[in-house]
């Protein structure tokens, strides 16, 4: 983590030759923007007073609410490593603000914020590590994604069966470059899937460094002539790709790791056990943010992986919530749900603040789950007390709605604004015919 002043940034800026200059923001549906400006107008920035139309963007403000202000965090600045050595491009990871000098409630960065300081009136600090799937595939003559692939390597596979080997290779050596910490690499389990772990952080900077790790493999795909997705379900016969998300809490004045106890049962604390039952409570509002396109529940179907109940454990991975078998100060609760078109600072949010109402009301989790759920019956699942994620985007949105605790952590103005384009996007696909449709019933009926 950086630690810039503005003296740090003129510096920085002129030794190495910076000449453009992106202040980055990220909107409700969880897609980078923004806007660029040159070196000169660099004193303009570090005073808050770069402005955009936010009326341009869709569901974000009303029209005449407009003028948005772009309040650059310093310890975000990046050199981009993949422009021009001469003429460079930085970054900045900015928060917006209103024309009153107020933060605009529509920001996904503040939401998160304001769910990081209630954290911390409790005295806890929220250490989060993403595990981050995507795809890459062929691009057409015209330089289009396609899903088309050559190589048929599985999970943890090596060259020459995994083809991508030195594309993996270029987007960690970028990504270090940028202060990434990376973990581990390998192949996923279908054709053209990867993953690329990075080291865990506090959540604010772990949310920034998603956003900048999928912006940064996307750019170095593109310059081997590939196309990285993060498409949840791009195609029709193998696993999606998931974003499982591992989180702790951690004492802020001593750095303990809450979740760890070694007297416990299963070596977990009693706050761990209340936040996994708060997730749980919540955890049909929070597909809705985790799993935010129509696409995402084409990954969440039987016999693909991902998980479909809500349950946790300790022993299998079949369960929504897993428990690793690192104690100590790696104690961590990992939830295997979300994937990685969800916008990271609403998600973090959203379960950050259902794992403290858990742990504020002292909400009782249900016993482990220590078989392979998937074996089991409706029946049994029903008899032990185990409910099902939302099928679909429409289940979810009305769970999110219903959901008035999880409404009021995302604010009036994000609730409603996301709402209402996620239903046009479910109306919108409903009008669809498939494919599929055609195949199955043109001819029968």
């Amino acid at each position: 983590m950086h630690d810039y002043s503005k003296e740090d940034i003129f510096r920085i800026v002129e030794e190495e030759d910076v000449e453009f200059i992106r202040l980055q923001f990220t909107d409700i549906f969880g897609v980078l923007k923004n806007v660029a400006i040159t070196s000169s107008q660099l004193q303009k920035a570090l005073d808050n007073k770069c402005m955009f139309d936010g009326s341009a963007l869709e569901g974000i403000v009303r029209f005449e609410e407009s003028d948005m202000y772009l309040h650059p965090d310093l310890n975000t600045f990046e050199i981009f490593p993949w422009r021009p050595q001469q003429g460079r491009v930085a970054r900045f990871i900015c928060d917006v603000y209103k024309t009153d000098g107020t933060p605009f409630e529509g920001d996904p960065r503040y939401i998160l914020k304001k769910v990081l300081k209630e954290a911390d009136e409790m005295g806890y600090t929220f250490n989060v590590g993403p595990e981050c799937e995507f795809f890459l595939f062929h691009t057409d003559d015209d330089g289009l994604p396609t899903t088309i692939t050559h190589e048929k390597a599985g999970y943890f596979d090596l060259g020459p069966s995994d083809r991508a080997e030195n594309v993996r290779r270029d987007m960690i050596l970028t990504l270090e470059d940028m202060g990434f910490e990376i973990e581990s690499s390998h192949h996923e389990t279908a054709p053209a899937q990867h993953e690329i772990d990075f080291k865990y952080d506090e959540a604010l900077a772990t949310a920034d460094n998603l956003m900048t790790f999928k912006l940064t493999v996307k750019t170095i795909a593109q310059r081997h002539g590939l196309h990285a997705t993060f498409m949840p379900k791009p195609t029709m016969n193998s696993c999606g790709s998931g974003m499982h998300v591992n989180m702790s809490l951690a004492d802020k004045d001593t750095g303990r790791d809450i979740f760890d106890r070694t007297d416990g049962k299963l070596g977990l604390s009693e706050d761990a056990y209340h936040f996994i039952a708060g997730l749980m409570k919540h955890m049909k509002a929070i597909t809705a943010i985790a799993n935010p396109l129509v696409n995402s529940y084409k990954r969440m179907v039987p016999g693909f992986e991902a998980p479909l109940y809500i349950a946790w454990s300790a022993t299998n991975r079949s369960p929504l919530i897993r428990i690793p078998a690192s104690r100590g100060q790696s104690t961590r609760i990992e939830l295997r749900s979300p994937d990685p078109t969800a916008n990271p600072y609403l998600t973090l949010a959203v379960c950050l603040a259902a794992g403290l109402d858990g742990i504020k009301n002292k909400l009782a989790a249900p016993s482990g789950i220590d078989c392979n759920i998937f074996d089991m019956t409706d029946d049994e699942r029903k008899f032990v007390g185990i409910d099902s994620l939302p099928v679909d985007l429409y289940e979810a949105l009305q769970c999110l709605r219903e959901d008035k605790f999880i409404m009021n952590v995302l604010g009036p103005h994000v609730s409603k604004k996301y709402l209402e384009a996620k239903e046009q996007e479910w109306n919108s696909y409903r009008r669809q015919v498939t494919q599929w449709e055609l195949d199955e019933y043109l001819n029968k009926y």
